[in-house]
């Protein structure tokens, strides 16, 4: 008998409803807390995997346009010189008037793109720019199958450029060879000289990026 009343006494203290509400409780909150210490966490070092490769490639890529390119604020052009006299190109082949053409592209693309000035005379420039226009050839591109008729030209124009510091005689150009071309079609009306204007400005562009210092 005193066995069983201490059982029946035991079952009521569990079954009070006040001791039960309060087990239930902190049980519930610490699983709860636990579980949501562990998903922060985990997300945590997921983001750190996820964002830490693409923050070093960053910094990676800032240090080596920095060390490469000195910050790019430095001029793409040799230093110490302010003018340029252009001299009228010379012309081998038997077209006329493409010279004129190169030298008045070079010239304008000189003065818009680079920080040096153009000046007439010899004694006042610092550096001189002379070359030759050795071909200018013509080429077809496409025809028409029935009838042979080319429907597609081309006009590439290759030339030797000089450009020489007259103050200390240092080749900075030394007669280096450069093409360029352009295409016509007479279907869209138009002919050789418009492909030769094309063909000659694209030249005198790619003599300005010969200017461009070598790093």
């Amino acid at each position: 008998m005193k066995s069983t009343k201490h059982e029946i006494r035991s079952t009521k203290q569990y079954q009070n409803p006040n001791v039960k509400m309060t087990k239930t409780f902190g049980i519930s909150n610490f699983c709860h807390f636990n579980l949501f210490r562990i998903s922060t966490f985990e997300i945590r070092i997921y983001l750190i995997f996820l964002f830490f490769p693409v923050l070093i490639s960053a910094c990676l890529g800032l240090y080596g346009c920095a060390e490469i390119s000195g910050y790019s604020n430095e001029s793409l052009f040799p230093n110490g010189v302010d003018s340029i006299c252009l001299e009228m190109f010379d012309n081998q082949t038997f077209r006329r008037g493409t010279e004129y053409e190169l030298s008045d592209a070079l010239s304008k693309r000189i003065e818009a793109e680079t920080p040096y000035k153009i000046v007439s005379s010899r004694d006042r420039a610092d550096t001189v720019i002379s070359g030759q226009i050795v071909s200018i050839a013509e080429l077809a591109l496409s025809t028409e199958r029935e009838t042979g008729y080319v429907l597609e030209k081309e006009v590439e124009l290759k030339a030797l450029v000089n450009w020489k510091n007259l103050k200390t005689g240092e080749l900075l150009i030394d007669n280096q060879s450069v093409s360029a071309s352009a295409s016509y079609s007479e279907y869209q009306k138009q002919d050789f000289t418009y492909a030769s204007n094309l063909a000659a400005n694209n030249l005198a562009r790619k003599i300005v990026e010969l200017m461009e210092r070598k790093w």
